[in-house]
C-alpha cells in the first residue's frame, strides 16, 4: 500500500511540472488554443489589462513564443515589455508613454473582451490555413505568426488580425489580413 502511494504521488508530481511548462506553449493555433493562451494572459496581467502589443509566434524547438507590451494602469503611462517562453514569463523592458495633451492613455490601447479577443484570431488562423492549402496546394501550413495590430492613433475600428503561415519545413510566408469583426481584407507573399 506504501509503494502504491508514493507512485500515485510521483506520477502526480510528474504531470504537474511538466503540464506547468508547456501548457501555453504547446497550445495549438487554434480557436481553441487560442482561448487558453487569453486564459493565462488574463491570469497573468489581469481581466482589465490594456495592451499596446500582443503576437504569437511559433517555433519548432520552443514551441509558442508570446510578447505583449501590457499595463493594469494606462493614466500611470508606464507599460511592461513581457515575453512567454516555454512556460516562463520575463519582463524584457519598461516603456514610458506620452499621448497628446488633453486625450487619455487608454484610447491608445485596447483590451482583450468581446470586441478584440484571441478567440477569434486562432479561428482566423484556422481560416488561412484551410485558404492556404486549398489555393497553395500547401498540405500542412504552419503558424509563423499572429498579432493584433491596432493602430497607433487609437481608432478601434481600424483594428486588424493578421496570420503569417508558411509550409511546415519554411519556405514562403504567406501573411492574411483581416478586419475587426473577421472580414477577409488579402493574402500577400
Amino acid at each position: 500500500m506504501k509503494i502504491l502511494k508514493c507512485t500515485i504521488i510521483a506520477v502526480i508530481l510528474v504531470v504537474s511540472l511538466t503540464s506547468c511548462g508547456n501548457g501555453v506553449s504547446s497550445q495549438p493555433a487554434t480557436k481553441k488554443g487560442f482561448t487558453s493562451i487569453e486564459k493565462e494572459l488574463k491570469n497573468k496581467f489581469g481581466v482589465d489589462a490594456y495592451y499596446t502589443n500582443l503576437h504569437i509566434s511559433y517555433d519548432n524547438t520552443v514551441g509558442n513564443l508570446i510578447g505583449v507590451t501590457v499595463t493594469e494602469a494606462p493614466e500611470s503611462l508606464k507599460m511592461g515589455q513581457w515575453n512567454l517562453m516555454r512556460g516562463s514569463w520575463k519582463q524584457n523592458s519598461e516603456i514610458s508613454l506620452e499621448v497628446p495633451e488633453g486625450s487619455k492613455a487608454a484610447d491608445f490601447m485596447f483590451q482583450l473582451n468581446d470586441q478584440i479577443n484571441l478567440s477569434k484570431l486562432g479561428e482566423l488562423v484556422e481560416t488561412s490555413s484551410e485558404q492556404l492549402k486549398a489555393e497553395k496546394n500547401i498540405e500542412n501550413p504552419a503558424l509563423s505568426m499572429a498579432y493584433i495590430n491596432f493602430p497607433e492613433n487609437g481608432d478601434i475600428s481600424k483594428t486588424e488580425y493578421d496570420v503569417v503561415l508558411q509550409p511546415e519545413n519554411g519556405g514562403t510566408k504567406f501573411t492574411f489580413r483581416y478586419k475587426l469583426n473577421g472580414d477577409f481584407i488579402e493574402m500577400d507573399y
